[in-house]
């Protein structure tokens, strides 16, 4: 299975074998294939597996410390290296550029985050961090948090982004009741809210461009 990754990486590989690729790693000794089928039976797909928590893993006859801890550090890598092929140093002025920027530091979540982008008077990207995580349906962040990131980093413009761990991205009535909310509390100390992003899996929906907010 080594040699056929080698040379021809996952292409046509099914979930399972990939998975049973995975698992030789903390299982070298035995037959682990029966439980690769049993992962991807349980879980429905090896992206299933990856999002599974540790208590689900650990319930899996067959799966120890070791193994939990290498099946959750894989999207945990690889949104770490979106993350870092995406870094994005120029203007934010399309939504693409914000998707490039934003997509990976969702990549995987299992619980509702929300982010603010801080950018300058030409939507050139200062910086990004998150005010909050909370759990899979709701997240809680004050008006006061996102006026002072956004005032700690002498932002005059700002974005920001949550996801929505049900797989549907789309702008829920209180989402748009607190974005403009926030709007007209940012635009009292100077700062525009130019957007605000929800996510979900690999979808992202703008409310500027659904018409919820004017900038």
């Amino acid at each position: 299975m080594k040699q056929e990754f080698m040379a021809r990486g996952l292409a046509g590989m099914p979930d399972h074998r990939a998975l049973e690729l995975l698992l030789f790693f903390s299982i070298p000794q035995g037959d682990v294939n029966p439980l690769a089928h049993e992962l991807v039976e349980q879980f429905g797909s090896l992206a299933g597996v990856f999002n599974a928590t540790r208590e689900q893993l650990l319930a899996v006859k067959g799966i120890g410390e070791n193994t939990a801890t290498l099946i959750q550090l894989m999207p945990a890598l690889a949104g770490r290296y979106l993350e870092e092929r995406s870094s994005f140093e120029g203007q934010l002025t399309d939504s693409w550029h914000f998707k490039e920027l934003l997509m990976p530091l969702f990549f995987g979540a299992r619980n509702e985050m929300v982010y603010v982008v801080c950018m300058d008077g030409k939507q050139k990207l200062i910086s990004y961090r998150k005010l909050g995580e909370g759990v899979p349906d709701q997240v809680e962040v004050t008006g006061r948090q996102v006026v002072e990131a956004a005032l700690a980093c002498g932002a005059t413009r700002v974005a920001l982004a949550h996801n929505h761990v049900s797989g549907i991205a789309m702008c829920s009535a209180q989402d748009v009741h607190t974005t403009k909310y926030l709007a007209q509390l940012l635009r009292q100390v100077g700062v525009c809210l130019v957007d605000h992003f929800v996510i979900a899996e690999d979808e992202m929906v703008s409310m500027r461009e659904s018409g919820y907010l004017t900038v």
